[in-house]
């Protein structure tokens, strides 16, 4: 073992407290955000990330204003948010190596838990599996079938579960129980 989170001086326990619970907020944050913007069901993954209609819309030559009433539920029905190529791109550029320190980050904890081999590397691979799934999941459904979106759907759980045990068995390892003590 590199080293011992059980056993460790409380400064690093602090740090790793904290740059869990920042973890945590992030993640929480970002959960918020897939529900605002891609749903958790395979069908709005899928007309998140699926290939849009190419239809072309040229502007009106003139203008009309209406007004009527409108209940939320039309309104929410008018506001989907899409990701286009060129987007999806920019997404996985700017996700997938902040993903890839995160589950750095949390492995270098990991490897200071008192976990099995096998446990371990389960866990680090689950932690870097993750997000490969998730961003797999929208490439897949954008460029060869709305049924890959379970795929994203998959990856995005995955990643909150890795999190979660890393977290918990961390702070249980860390905080929670005699010194000493077995796990």
């Amino acid at each position: 073992m590199v080293y011992d989170l059980r056993h460790a001086d409380v400064r690093v326990k602090w740090l790793v407290t904290c740059l869990l619970a920042t973890f945590g907020i992030a993640y929480g944050f970002g959960g918020w955000m897939v529900g605002l913007y891609a749903g958790f069901t395979p069908k709005s993954v899928a007309t998140t990330y699926g290939e849009a209609e190419m239809a072309m819309h040229m502007p009106p030559e003139s203008t009309v204003v209406v007004q009527h009433p409108v209940t939320i539920g039309e309104m929410a029905e008018e506001d989907h948010h899409t990701v286009d190529l060129n987007l999806l791109v920019q997404d996985t550029h700017v996700h997938v190596p902040m993903y890839g320190v995160i589950a750095a980050a949390l492995s270098v904890v990991v490897l200071g838990l008192a976990l099995s081999s096998k446990a371990a590397l389960a866990l680090v691979t689950l932690l870097f599996a993750a997000p490969w799934l998730d961003f797999a999941g929208m490439w897949l459904t954008k460029l060869a079938s709305p049924g890959f979106a379970v795929v994203t759907l998959a990856g995005g759980w995955a990643m909150g579960v890795g999190y979660l045990v890393v977290t918990v068995v961390a702070l249980w390892q860390m905080w929670g129980r005699a010194k000493g003590g077995a796990v």
